[in-house]
């Protein structure tokens, strides 16, 4: 249950390297600042609170896996804690994308690892709310084992690919594409990369570890999702998708067809359509797993004795068998 900065990035249209602009939302709620301002400080409209309009790999996964978390999270744009895991994948991400601005011969474990310490100041300038992590441990025994974990999986990745073989066409890429239906599909790929052949590989890096094999399709979702708006943008279906899992040091790779892809955009079709339904009704049921127990927001859901906030969007009846928002419901 947690948001790293490549998802906020993915969400706004932004880059995934932290920045304080990244942070700026979508469909952002108004922030019931006061009607009067003084004159030292201008007034500033508090922006409105709209529909989505566009859906991104780690979205479509929140509606998924619960489709209230998805209001919490798009709709009503409630905070979320920074998480060691999620802050630490923002870490790694950011060392190896900056790793390939180094000439070929020099893109090496140890020239890896030592731009941890200054990846991690980067991040905490632009996101001073990741420093809270640490607060308790003024002796910085923690920060110091927490960095070191880092260094392993940046280590562990040079088991798994070569960088310096590697020439990426692209890294971090936003990307974004329109549907025929109107839908816009959006995300950030962490690597792309273009054979001499112009055969395209798409490359994300996982700093978890590899699922289990009946689990494997959830897993390339998102890769599968990247391609098709590779494939909308480019007319050109990339030959291969990977999965680089640098907790356990496995790689999973898969070559979608065409087949594949105009199966995705069916499911996001139908999936844009369920979000549409449930933000034109205010109908978000939640669904309770076993990720509930990391879910930052228990004390808005029902299902934990909460309520919602108050919905700020209008609301129509539906068609027919609605029930009050939050409340459970058959799937």
């Amino acid at each position: 249950m947690e948001t790293s900065t490549e998802d906020v990035a993915e969400d706004t249209g932004g880059s995934a390297r932290p920045a304080a602009v990244a942070d700026q939302p979508e469909t952002a709620v108004e922030s019931g600042a006061p009607a009067a301002e003084t004159a030292a400080t201008p007034a500033v409209a508090a922006p409105a609170v709209i529909p989505p309009t566009s859906l991104s790999p780690s979205r479509a996964g929140d509606f998924m896996q619960c489709p209230l978390l998805y209001r919490f999270r798009v709709i009503d744009r409630l905070p979320e804690k920074p998480s060691e895991a999620a802050t630490r994948g923002t870490l790694v991400h950011a060392v190896l994308e900056r790793l390939f601005d180094a000439p070929a011969a020099e893109r090496t474990a140890p020239r890896a690892k030592a731009l941890v310490p200054g990846q991690w100041d980067r991040l905490r300038e632009s996101r001073p709310e990741v420093g809270e992590l640490f607060a308790d441990d003024p002796e910085g025994e923690r920060l110091a084992q927490w960095l070191t974990e880092a260094e392993r999986l940046v280590e562990r990745w040079f088991t798994l690919e070569d960088p310096s073989r590697l020439e990426p066409a692209e890294r971090e890429l936003f990307v974004e594409a329109e549907l025929d239906s109107g839908l816009r599909l959006r995300g950030i790929i962490d690597r792309v990369d273009v054979a001499p052949t112009g055969e395209v590989r798409i490359v994300d890096y996982k700093t978890g570890k590899a699922p289990r094999p009946q689990y494997a399709e959830g897993a390339l979702f998102q890769m599968k999702f990247y391609a098709l708006v590779v494939w909308r943008l480019k007319k050109v279906v990339p030959r291969r998708l990977q999965l680089v899992y640098l907790g356990s040091g496995d790689v999973l790779t898969y070559d979608p067809v065409l087949a594949d892809l105009e199966r995705v955009e069916r499911k996001l079709l139908a999936l844009w359509e369920a979000i549409r339904l449930a933000t034109e009704t205010g109908d978000w049921r939640p669904r309770p797993t076993k990720l509930c127990g990391w879910c930052d927001h228990q004390a808005h859901c029902p299902e934990f004795g909460g309520t919602p906030p108050p919905y700020p969007l209008p609301v129509r009846a539906a068609d027919s068998g609605a029930v009050a928002q939050g409340r459970m419901g058959p799937d």
